[in-house]
C-alpha cells in the first residue's frame, strides 16, 4: 500500500469532491482517480460511491479512514523522532490549546521557554473545541492538547495529568435579584425566566457549565452562544443575561478601560497581583457547587509521543510545579 495513495484517498474522503481533493494535492484528476483506483484494487473493496451528483464513502471507505489518518500520523511522528535524535535540532509540535484563557499557568510563557530550550522546533498550534481536539490526540492529528475536560471526560486511550481546576463564577448585572444577596450563589435560584449566555457547543467550558446546571437539578434556561469570554461578561454586565465563566477571566491580569480598582484576595497565588476584570454594571458570584470547576488537562498519547512532545510536557510540568509552590513564572534556562 503506498502512503500517496492514502493521502489521495484522504483528499477525497475530506471533501467528498475529486476535482477539489485533486487540486489539493497539486495532481491532474484523472491521475488521482487512477491513484484511487489502484488503491480499492489493493484493498479488495470499493471505498467510495460515485454518481453524478455525489461521492460518499462505503463502508471499507468509513473503516479505512481513521485507520488513514493514524498511519500517516504515525509516519510523521517517526520522522520527527528520527530528527530528534541529535538533540532536537529540528521537528515539528503539533499543539492544541482550548479557547478559553487556559489556567493559572502562562501557557505564552512555557511555549517561550520551550523555544528557548528547543529553538529548531516549528509549533504548530490549533485552536478548537476541547472535545475535537482530544478526539484528535487520539487520531494521532496533535501530539498534545490543553483542554478543559476533567479526567472523566478524557476520552479512553489518552493519557492526561490536570494543570489547573478553576472554580466557576456566575456574572450577573448589578440590578439582578441576585446581585445583593450575598457572595455565594445556588444556581437554583436564578429565576425561572432567565437568559443564560453560553459558550461555543462542545467546548470543555459549555460542557462543565450544564454539568453545574444538571448538579442543580435545573435547566440551563434559554441561552444564547458566544463565542468568547470577555464578550459574554460584556453582554451580561448590560443585562442581556446571566453567564458562568472560569475565576480566572474575570480575576486576573491587566486591568481594561472601565474595569474596577484592582483588588488581591485570599486566594491569590504568592508573586501575582491578580485585578478583578469585571465591566461597569457586573457582579461576579462564587457558586456554592465545589464541582463547578472549569477543570484543565493536559493531554497526550504515551505510545506514540515524539521526543518533541516529550520535551514540551516536561517544561509544562515544570511551570505547573512552580506555580504550585509558589515560585516565580519566569523563564528557567
Amino acid at each position: 500500500m503506498d502512503l500517496r495513495h492514502l493521502k489521495y484517498f484522504l483528499a477525497v474522503a475530506g471533501t467528498r469532491n475529486f476535482t477539489q481533493a485533486a487540486a489539493s494535492c497539486y495532481v491532474a484528476q484523472s491521475a488521482l482517480s487512477q491513484q484511487i483506483a489502484r488503491l480499492e484494487k489493493d484493498v479488495g473493496a470499493q471505498l467510495f460511491s460515485r454518481t453524478s451528483r455525489s461521492v460518499r464513502l462505503t463502508a471499507a471507505g468509513e473503516l479505512l479512514e481513521p485507520l488513514a489518518r493514524r498511519i500517516l500520523a504515525d509516519v510523521d511522528n517517526a520522522q520527527a523522532a528520527l530528527d530528534a535524535l541529535s538533540g532536537l535540532r529540528r521537528g515539528r509540535l503539533r499543539l492544541g490549546l482550548l479557547q478559553t484563557r487556559a489556567s493559572s499557568v502562562d501557557l505564552v510563557e512555557v511555549m517561550a521557554d520551550y523555544h528557548a530550550r528547543h529553538p529548531g522546533i516549528d509549533f504548530h498550534v490549533t485552536n478548537a473545541p476541547s472535545a475535537e481536539m482530544a478526539a484528535a490526540v487520539l487520531a494521532g492529528e496533535l501530539d498534545i492538547a490543553v483542554v478543559g475536560l476533567g479526567p472523566r471526560q478524557v476520552p479512553d486511550g489518552l493519557d492526561h495529568f490536570v494543570l489547573d481546576s478553576d472554580p466557576l463564577v456566575l456574572v450577573v448585572p448589578a440590578d439582578h435579584a441576585l446581585a445583593d444577596g450575598g457572595d455565594v450563589v445556588d444556581l437554583a435560584d436564578l429565576p425561572d425566566t432567565h437568559q443564560l449566555i453560553q459558550f461555543t457547543r462542545g467546548s470543555g467550558l459549555r460542557r462543565q457549565v450544564e454539568a453545574a446546571f444538571a448538579r442543580a437539578g435545573v435547566e440551563p434556561g434559554q441561552h444564547f452562544q458566544v463565542g468568547q469570554i470577555q464578550d459574554m461578561v460584556r453582554l451580561a454586565a448590560r443585562g442581556i443575561g446571566v453567564t458562568v465563566v472560569p475565576r480566572s477571566s474575570v480575576l486576573g491580569g491587566d486591568p481594561l478601560p472601565g474595569e474596577r480598582s484592582p483588588v488581591s484576595g485570599p486566594d491569590t497565588p504568592p508573586g501575582a497581583a491578580p485585578r478583578y476584570a469585571l465591566p461597569y454594571g457586573a457582579r461576579a458570584l462564587r457558586i456554592a457547587d465545589e464541582a463547578a470547576t472549569h477543570t484543565i488537562c493536559v493531554v497526550h498519547d504515551s505510545k506514540r509521543l515524539a521526543p518533541a512532545a516529550a520535551a514540551f510536557l516536561d517544561v509544562v510540568e515544570r511551570h505547573a510545579a512552580r506555580y504550585r509552590d509558589g515560585g516565580s513564572p519566569a523563564i528557567d534556562r
